[in-house]
């Protein structure tokens, strides 16, 4: 092959990179004053492709730059010229063909023959779409930081309402405890719907499907809520179902809790709870959060009203929700909890006792691992770990385990290595998770599941009966 022919190859060869790279190249002849601008450029830019002068062109000056861009722009480009042999620039880049702006990536390198710049050679990539995604991203990660501020926000004033208002450290944690579990529910509803809304049946199932099995009922037309009403529709429900539960129609057999709801002519629902069946009620002695949360917290959140009735055959209330509660429906629409695979919880009949079992505990959050710790310690396990990671957890494989507690992510990384161990050796687990699986079990396996946040006790008692413990 000659000279002339191996230049001609190595030219279509780059060619051929930058077309499939989406670069355009240019060169700028200094002494000149001359710009030449590829085709594949030109098609980027919408600047004319071929020789023109640089003045008219405006690559390194400022008639197509952004004027918000143009202060970084020209800092990046003056000290390339005064000392530097390459520079690299991101800014936005009006085109003079139709004026749209778009986000260029320049890069190339300074030429310089005796310390004077010859010329300056170089490529331009249209980098619109991922400067749109940074943008995106950047957003989502904001509004990530908004709502984890907020849900921190209401756990801690839902923790000194609750905590004003019971005498001991037990009813506390076991009111608190609820509480938290019914924000949970509605915001893994909210996320599965992309934080569009949630619906108010999948709302009624989430609290009311898991208790008192064919003594509660929901009826109602299919109505999305905000996420701001969804998350207050949540705890409302589970006060309602919790006072049902101790004092109302569900502390008996033959109790009945019927929730229905209907739109409204001017916008908005409305919702009623009614209990039938139970024994003869009385209106409360005194007012607690829970009263206080659903006449005032749950109306003035739902832009309407609540009322709550105490006739002897049974507690009524009727809620009224104003047209900012109320949601399109979103693109994605979750299944209904009831479709959903639930987590098992063994009916406690006393606290569990662990005396003598061994318990590998693999928990990537340490306050949770500790938790877990002292109230497995507290149940008489021996406690094996905690592994925060998955490395460690597999080093821990090689001890006498009885049972495990197992987190279904360590940072990131699924826990099924160690699900896998443990279920070739017969060693039965139990998944404490955040996460929400549908159709089973994470990873397929076939093992209880406690969803977070949860009541160590419940993760006790599953351990319990994982090894047939009374």
């Amino acid at each position: 092959m000659t000279r002339d022919a191996a230049r001609s190859a190595d030219r279509e060869r780059l060619e051929l990179a930058l077309q499939a790279a989406g670069l355009g190249e240019f060169e700028w002849d200094i002494a000149g004053g001359r710009v030449v601008v590829s085709p594949r450029m030109a098609a980027i830019t919408g600047l004319p492709a071929g020789e023109s002068e640089a003045s008219r062109i405006g690559i390194f000056v400022e008639p197509h730059v952004h004027p918000e861009d143009l202060a970084a722009f020209r800092a990046t480009r003056d000290a390339a010229f005064q000392a530097g042999d390459h520079f690299d620039s991101r800014y936005r880049f009006i085109r003079p063909d139709d004026g749209r702006i778009i986000w260029l990536h320049m890069a190339g390198v300074v030429v310089r023959e005796e310390g004077r710049i010859r010329c300056v050679t170089g490529v331009v990539e249209d980098v619109t779409q991922w400067r749109l995604e940074e943008d995106q991203r950047l957003q989502l990660m904001a509004e990530l930081d908004h709502r984890v501020k907020n849900v921190l926000a209401a756990v801690q004033a839902l923790a000194q309402q609750t905590a004003k208002r019971t005498t001991s450290l037990d009813a506390f944690v076991t009111t608190f405890s609820g509480r938290l579990k019914a924000m949970a529910s509605a915001n893994e509803l909210l996320t599965a719907a992309r934080w569009r809304g949630a619906a108010i049946d999948h709302l009624a199932a989430a609290e009311l499907g898991a208790i008192a099995p064919g003594q509660t009922s929901w009826a109602g037309p299919e109505l999305f809520l905000t996420p701001r009403a969804a998350n207050a529709l949540s705890l409302a429900l589970h006060e309602l179902a919790t006072n049902a539960v101790k004092y109302g129609a569900l502390s008996t057999e033959t109790g009945h809790v019927h929730l229905a709801w209907r739109e409204r002519r001017a916008g908005g629902f409305e919702l009623t709870w009614t209990e039938t069946g139970g024994p003869t009620v009385q209106p409360p002695a005194r007012r607690g959060f829970g009263s206080t949360l659903l006449e005032q917290v749950t109306g003035r959140e739902l832009n309407g009203n609540v009322a709550v009735e105490y006739p002897p055959a049974g507690v009524k209330v009727r809620l009224q929700a104003g047209p900012q509660a109320v949601a399109e429906r979103p693109e994605v629409v979750p299944e209904s909890p009831s479709q959903r695979v639930t987590e098992t919880v063994p009916t406690s009949r006393g606290p569990a006792s662990l005396k003598g079992a061994r318990v590998l505990i693999v928990e990537d959050a340490v306050l949770l691992a500790l938790e877990l710790e002292t109230g497995l310690s507290e149940a008489g396990a021996e406690v094996v770990g905690p592994a925060y990671e998955l490395e460690e957890a597999m080093a821990l494989l090689d001890r006498q385990i009885d049972a495990a507690v197992l987190d279904a992510n360590l940072n990131g990384r699924s826990v099924t290595p160690v699900a896998e161990v443990l279920r070739q050796r017969g060693v039965p687990f139990v998944f404490a998770t955040g996460y929400g699986e549908v159709g089973g079990a994470p990873g397929g396996f076939e093992a209880p599941v406690i969803r977070k946040p949860y009541d160590v006790t419940q993760v006790a008692a599953a351990v319990a009966e994982l090894l047939g413990k009374d």
